[in-house]
């Protein structure tokens, strides 16, 4: 396992990384140690650092990297690390990547701490306060002058790295205000789902068969096997919509039927009237009959 703890100063990064070294068996890697080590060891590398240290001046990343690379690779080291103090900017960033890469190991997780930076001048203001009360001299480094310093470099320099990370989809984010407890259970929990997918990236990577398995399936449900199947519920969604026109045509031809009766019966009034007039004729012309014969009558008379 491969870490990166970030956060200003007072965050308890120190604090997390002893926990989480002895609960993993891994080691704590600060840059300041591994100089002085590399130094004592009388290394090319340490030798290098040795005379910019001397002359005052900053050891460039390039020889903070170097030592990196031989540190990682001792045994202890093997089964991973948490890197303190490194990287602090952006390109410290981007060189520990490209040697990662070299060395083909790679960052399990990058974990921030995230603090009221105006809770953290409050604690050190108080603890200085005590330590007064104590009659005991308080450190030249935990005044909240130093503090406030600091807090400041770590925003202009390793704040970005918070991006950094984020864009690179590695960043998990803890509020670093809970209590110690609860900050240790949730990088154990963040810990715990990193193992669960790397492990399960690893075992897709180590199982081509069972890959080619479950393309042999997909490949199976796309033959044409299966095509009646996909014919026959194509008709029954298409036979749904034909429903309704089945019923609309039986409603039409209802409405026909009864077209045809109101016509028939419009028509049935009209033929009374033919048969009444035929019946005035005749009687017409029995009446003209009647009255001519009537009329014979009398003229024999």
């Amino acid at each position: 396992m491969r870490l990166i703890l970030l956060g200003p100063p007072g965050s308890g990064k120190g604090t997390q990384a002893q926990r989480l070294v002895q609960r993993h068996g891994i080691v704590q890697l600060s840059t300041g140690d591994m100089l002085r080590a590399a130094v004592a060891a009388q290394t090319p590398i340490g030798l290098r650092a040795k005379d910019i240290m001397a002359a005052g001046g900053l050891v460039p990343d390039e020889v903070v990297v170097g030592i990196i690379a031989d540190r990682i690779e001792q045994p202890d080291a093997a089964n991973g690390f948490i890197l303190d103090g490194f990287p602090r900017t952006v390109p410290q960033a981007e060189a520990l990547d490209a040697l990662l890469k070299q060395k083909q190991m790679k960052l399990d997780a990058v974990i921030e701490l995230r603090v009221n930076e105006g809770v953290l001048l409050e604690r050190v203001e108080r603890r200085a306060a005590e330590t007064r009360a104590r009659g005991e001299a308080v450190r030249a480094d935990d005044t909240p002058e130093v503090l406030t310093k600091r807090l400041a470099s770590y925003r202009d320099q390793t704040e970005p790295l918070i991006h950094y990370y984020s864009d690179h989809r590695m960043l998990a984010t803890v509020d670093g205000m809970m209590p110690i407890e609860e900050v240790t259970e949730e990088i154990g929990r963040i810990l715990a789902a990193v193992g669960k997918s790397g492990g399960s990236r690893a075992a897709k990577t180590a199982s081509p068969a069972k890959r080619s398995k479950k393309a042999a399936v997909k490949a199976a449900a796309k033959t044409p096997a299966k095509a009646p199947k996909a014919a026959k519920k194509a008709a029954k969604k298409a036979a749904k919509p034909a429903a309704p026109a089945k019923k609309a045509g039986k409603t039409a031809k209802k409405a026909a039927k009864t077209a045809k009766t109101a016509k028939k019966a419009a028509k049935a009034p009209k033929k009374p009237p033919k048969k009444a007039s035929k019946a005035a004729v005749k009687a017409a012309k029995g009446t003209r009959k009647t009255s001519a014969k009537s009329a014979k009558k009398r003229a024999k008379r």
